[in-house]
């Protein structure tokens, strides 16, 4: 199979393609060592987005997942592909052309719903602030002023159903298109969206594009998290930094408007031939995240400057915001599972899907990297304790873990 590749404007570039998944090294002549299995594991991350970025740079330079591997007995080369966003990385899992990857809630619902062979392993990012964002100048300073306008967004991905959910509580209408006349346009990277192009009157796009693009003269108004931005003139005040009132409306808050989790999941394939990998992934993973949240914050972004392009100052506030260094950890909970049960409802009210999933969908999906997540905590030394994640007190939901799914709750 030949290896496709784009380019972004960062003029790097991305792999698509790749020599098969999971595919055994064939090297004549080499000798592994102490006998060890030869393997070759691909895996897709996506650099431009938030925690997924800086955490995978780190196990990349500590070469952890193969050392954790070889704890297994594994000889394992790790394919690392970069994407631009989740929709090349499906094409090459359906396709059986990779191994691992970190997918936001749409693609993984998508996945679910059609049947794919994956599981769910564990966060990979989440709380991630989404922007309305316009230009330097514009009158565009609050949610009302967007009735009847044009804005641009990822369609079918994970900014939709935000930009949906802030606009739904703050216009207080059901269906933003319709009622409230606003159209939308898709934008395919979010650096565009950042941009905010000629031809709409406002955008959504996540928080290391918006900080890439101030400089350039966009601003932004509201995020997803229920605070006001920069440009905000309303209801609520001018400036940024003030609570809005309908946020605490959401089933969601403390996390906001919108519950965001993306999840790190694997081929069944890979699960099922070759479970110690996952669970050596899952311990780097996890190192990984505990290194990184014991680091300075803005020294944590700059090991992916090449990426976000930010200064130490701008970019600690991204890893400041998301889950995976607030918390210290990536085990899934309860609560981080119920961001894909409810994602697909509005997949269903967007007219992305014809129906949500289920419960037992969701649960499933997680069935059988359950016990491997359950062998990686407590190999690590079963931390954080089990208090930690049923705590009410922090600024984002959490739950029972994923080995006490029994336990959770049900859903519909």
């Amino acid at each position: 199979m030949k290896t496709k590749s784009i380019v972004l404007p960062t003029r790097r570039q991305i792999i698509v393609g790749g020599l098969g998944a999971a595919a055994p090294l064939a090297l004549p002549g080499i000798g592994h060592a102490q006998g060890r299995k030869a393997l070759k594991v691909s895996v897709g991350r996506i650099p431009w987005a938030a925690g997924n970025s800086p955490m995978t740079q780190y196990m990349i330079q500590q070469k952890s997942f193969e050392k954790r591997a070889a704890e297994f007995g594994y000889d394992l080369t790790v394919d690392w592909r970069e994407y631009p966003t989740a929709l090349p990385m499906v094409e090459a899992m359906v396709g059986n052309n990779l191994d691992m990857g970190m997918w936001g809630n749409t693609p993984i619902i998508r996945g679910i719903t059609s049947g794919l062979p994956i599981s769910l392993m564990c966060v990979g990012e989440g709380h991630l602030r989404f922007l309305i964002t316009t230009r330097k100048g514009s009158p565009v300073r609050n949610a009302a002023d967007l009735r009847g306008k044009t804005i641009g967004v990822s369609l079918g991905g994970d900014p939709q159903s935000a930009l949906t959910q802030m606009l739904k509580y703050e216009l207080g209408v059901q269906d933003v298109q319709k009622e409230a006349g606003i159209k939308y346009i898709n934008m395919p990277t979010h650096a565009q969206a950042a941009s905010v192009p000629t031809g709409v009157d406002a955008t959504c796009t996540i928080y290391p594009a918006y900080l890439a693009a101030q400089a350039s003269g966009t601003v932004a108004i509201m995020n997803s998290f229920g605070y006001t931005e920069d440009h905000y003139e309303g209801p609520a005040g001018k400036g940024a930094g003030l609570l809005l009132p309908n946020v605490k409306k959401s089933p969601f808050f403390p996390d906001g408007y919108y519950l965001h989790r993306s999840f790190w999941l694997t081929r069944n394939g890979l699960a099922e031939q070759h479970p110690n990998v996952v669970v050596a992934f899952l311990m780097a993973q996890q190192e990984s995240v505990a290194a990184l949240t014991a680091m300075e914050a803005g020294a944590v972004s700059q090991l992916v400057k090449e990426y976000w392009k930010l200064d130490p100052e701008q970019g600690a506030k991204v890893v400041k915001d998301d889950v995976l260094f607030s918390r210290g950890w990536s085990w899934p909970t309860e609560n981080d599972a119920l961001a894909v049960l409810e994602s697909s409802k509005y997949m269903v009210a967007n007219k992305v899907i014809e129906q949500p999933l289920t419960w037992a969908q969701v649960k499933g999906a997680f069935q059988r990297t359950a016990p491997l997540v359950r062998q990686a905590y407590e190999k690590l030394g079963s931390k954080p304790a089990a208090a930690e994640f049923t705590r009410t007190d922090t600024k984002d939901l959490r739950g029972k873990p994923l080995w006490d799914m029994a336990q959770w709750g049900d859903r519909v």
